[in-house]
């Protein structure tokens, strides 16, 4: 159900903002699964050195795709 709501809300961020992001095949989309975004982010990693917070593989597709979540998400990548 969680999943549900998540891609539900993505969904209409994504139609409310007239924009698409790209799916498995390189193609836009603004009907992505949830699934498929959560795999996009795979590969971030939290870097702490020194206790200086880092995040790894942030790419710029990546920054685009947070744009589309709320700010609670977007500051777990550090971004608010």
């Amino acid at each position: 159900m969680v999943y549900t709501l998540g891609q539900r809300q993505l969904r209409q961020t994504l139609n409310r903002t007239k924009s698409t992001v790209k799916n498995q095949l390189g193609r836009p989309t603004n009907r992505p699964t949830l699934r498929w975004i959560f795999q996009c982010f795979q590969s971030i990693h939290l870097l702490i050195n020194s206790g200086v917070k880092s995040i790894s593989n942030l790419t710029y597709e990546r920054l685009e795709l947070l744009k589309f979540f709320p700010p609670s998400c977007q500051r777990y990548y550090l971004l608010s």
